[in-house]
């Protein structure tokens, strides 16, 4: 059964990472980096503040955001560590949600990372972030082995894994999908086995009055 602890042991480390990366550049970094590096140990420590205070992913607090903007953040931040992160080019920065800024922030980070671990060495994970009718999506592509058919749906269920060849606790797809509900949206995945995957975060579009 997932626990409190459970969830947070695996949602601290990709803020922990994130602030262990800047670290490590800071020093040998330009003025106008640094600042950048600052801004996103800024939301990395947010996000280890929302985490460490509130009870539930199910705690929101709303505002109007881009969605396009928190992918590119989220990528920008997983490079820092030396992942292969390509950002493409249809990607739109002007998609417009109502939502916490950081729980989908922690819905990517769990997308991205989990593209990641599951991506051979020195391949590339493509982030896109597109609107499609009266949705944003931000998606993410893996070279991976792929899920077989029969996993789809159980990869999100918390503690199931599609692989035992890497470790892993099996709860960051069960967060996403939580966090992208509680927003009123969904989680897709489309792959076959030696294909990769492609998951898709699909919210809401904000309209114009909101």
């Amino acid at each position: 059964m997932r626990t409190r602890l459970d969830v947070l042991v695996h949602e601290l480390r990709s803020p922990v990472a994130a602030l262990l990366a800047i670290s490590e550049v800071y020093a040998d970094a330009d003025y106008s980096t640094r600042l950048r590096l600052v801004e996103l140990a800024c939301t990395a420590g947010a996000s280890l503040e929302r985490l460490l205070t509130d009870v539930t992913e199910a705690t929101l607090r709303l505002t109007r955001l881009d969605l396009g903007r928190i992918a590119l953040d989220a990528c920008e931040t997983a490079t820092l560590g030396g992942s292969s992160i390509v950002v493409a080019p249809e990607t739109d920065t002007a998609l417009a949600v109502i939502g916490d800024a950081t729980r989908l922030r922690q819905a990517l980070d769990n997308l991205i990372g989990n593209a990641i671990g599951h991506s051979p060495a020195g391949a590339t994970v493509t982030v896109a972030a597109t609107r499609r009718g009266g949705s944003c999506l931000v998606s993410v592509i893996d070279e991976g082995e792929g899920v077989l058919p029969e996993d789809l749906e159980r990869i999100f269920e918390p503690g199931v894994r599609a692989t035992s060849a890497r470790s892993g606790s099996g709860l960051g797809l069960a967060v996403v999908r939580e966090i992208a509900r509680e927003h009123g949206g969904e989680v897709e995945v489309e792959s076959r086995p030696d294909w990769g995957a492609t998951f898709r975060l699909v919210l809401p579009a904000a309209s114009d009055a909101s």
